[in-house]
């Protein structure tokens, strides 16, 4: 809640409301997170929450946006060297797992909205149009349709969750980028 007195900043009451979210989504996923959690980590009313979102679904796709466009930013995909470029997807998925379980609880409870989000369409179809691109260039295999090795990359730098099946945090990354090497290799 703001101090008596205290001028109100629109800009970060928003930035606390989508980082009370990430963890509250995280967590929870979209059908078990709380609107009362968000807003008291938020340090603000469920009217400022629905001001800014309009509701909790709403609130979900910018948390997803958000983590796609932070994911994005922490980790610029070099197109000449795709299996280094999971590696790092790989670690960064280690270092800040909510992103990966945002992920996965779009996928489970809504299909995948997250990814149809325009933002989110957008930076796929600049990943792809990068990787047909370079298989004009003869740098990487035409042997798959770039979208297929967009996902290759991508589905191979994802730890493994909800299985008894894991790949240990000690891993070294470059497994994970023999891996797609091996994958995309002709």
């Amino acid at each position: 809640m703001r101090a008596p007195g205290r001028p109100k900043d629109s800009a970060q009451t928003k930035r606390r409301i989508l980082d009370a979210a990430i963890t509250e989504f995280s967590a929870h996923g979209l059908a078990g997170a709380r609107v009362e959690r968000i807003t008291e980590a938020a340090m603000c009313n469920k009217a400022m929450l629905y001001r800014y979102f309009s509701s909790k679904e709403k609130l979900f796709d910018a948390v997803f946006d958000e983590i796609v466009v932070r994911t994005v930013d922490a980790v610029p995909m070099d197109v000449t060297d795709l299996p280094g470029y999971a590696a790092r997807i790989f670690e960064q998925h280690l270092r800040t797992p909510n992103i990966l379980r945002i992920a996965t609880w779009d996928h489970l409870e809504r299909g995948g909205a997250g990814m149809r989000l325009a933002t989110v369409a957008e930076v796929n179809r600049a990943k792809v149009q990068k990787i047909e691109a370079a298989q004009a260039a003869g740098m990487v295999t035409s042997r798959y349709p770039a979208e297929v090795i967009l996902h290759i990359t991508l589905a191979l730098s994802r730890p493994l969750v909800g299985t008894d099946v894991t790949i240990p945090a000690a891993t070294p990354s470059h497994h994970i980028a023999d891996a797609v090497r091996a994958a995309l290799t002709e």
